[in-house]
């Protein structure tokens, strides 16, 4: 799914979701669409992907 994207040069572009990931954490994007609205970055709430690991003791039981 494309989703729609606002650059930080006032430009439009369609991107996929991993795209607009990146672009979120190089602060490259003002704004996207969701099914919603538009989300402003910086004052909406945004999801952020989670560390793909965990470098701590496990705790978790057997």
């Amino acid at each position: 799914m494309l989703i729609q994207v606002l650059y930080d040069d006032n430009r439009y572009d369609y991107v996929k979701g991993s795209q607009l990931d990146r672009l979120l954490e190089g602060n490259k994007v003002q704004k996207f669409k969701r099914s919603t609205g538009w989300v402003t970055v910086g004052v909406d709430p945004v999801r952020w992907r989670r560390s793909p690991s965990y470098n701590g003791m496990e705790r978790r039981a057997d």
